[in-house]
């Protein structure tokens, strides 16, 4: 009876407290499981496939093709690795949307992608095309088709990039034009466009 009447008040301590608060490694989610690609909505007409628990995207044709997430984010923390396979130039959008029915992105930034031409890190986007360059000493942080970790992270008007460890950006934007919206993986028109992703997390600082 009072091994009995022990649990009875631990079960409701425990319901009068709700859920635990997550610790800090249970903030984070996979937003790619490896195998599928649940979640994700392809925009555009480019080839986007998994291989060996990658996302594979590859040019098809000349236009513009894009992977969003199908959840919207405002404020976040994203960590992913990607490596560039061509010339392409590619990007991870966020705070993208997209004119219905076409690859044309009608708000959004994006952290930049380049392994030829560079600035990697640096955003561009929202009609304002560069907002902010890394400085020239760090284009060389890239690693030229091998892989590379990137590390994101976007809260209100604020966008810090940080590449392989190195913070590339950290830029407080005074005239932000969008605030909220998917997540979206480039590949740039031109035709040239050959990326893989994979390690895809995300932790969602979003307040609505």
């Amino acid at each position: 009876m009072r091994l009995m009447t022990g649990l009875a008040l631990m079960a409701s301590v425990a319901a009068a407290q709700g859920p635990h608060a997550k610790l800090p490694n249970e903030q984070w989610v996979k937003l790619f499981n490896g195998r599928d690609l649940s979640g994700w909505v392809e925009v555009g007409h480019e080839q986007w496939t998994v291989e060996d628990g990658t996302i594979h995207g590859k040019a098809v044709t000349k236009d513009y093709g894009y992977l969003k997430t199908a959840k919207n984010y405002k404020d976040f923390e994203m960590s992913l690795r990607f490596k560039c396979e061509g010339d392409g130039n590619s990007g991870v959008f966020f705070h993208t949307e997209f004119t219905p029915g076409t690859a044309d992105v009608s708000q959004g930034l994006q952290f930049e992608i380049d392994q030829v031409v560079g600035h990697t890190g640096g955003i561009y986007g929202d009609g304002r095309q560069w907002i902010v360059w890394p400085a020239p000493e760090f284009e060389g942080v890239i690693h030229r088709n091998d892989w590379n970790d990137y590390l994101l992270k976007v809260v209100a008007n604020r966008y810090i990039a940080r590449l392989n460890g190195i913070v590339i950006v950290d830029f407080t934007d005074p005239t932000p034009k969008s605030w909220d919206g998917s997540i979206a993986l480039q590949l740039h028109s031109g035709g040239g466009g050959n990326m893989r992703f994979k390690d895809i997390y995300i932790r969602d600082l979003t307040v609505r």
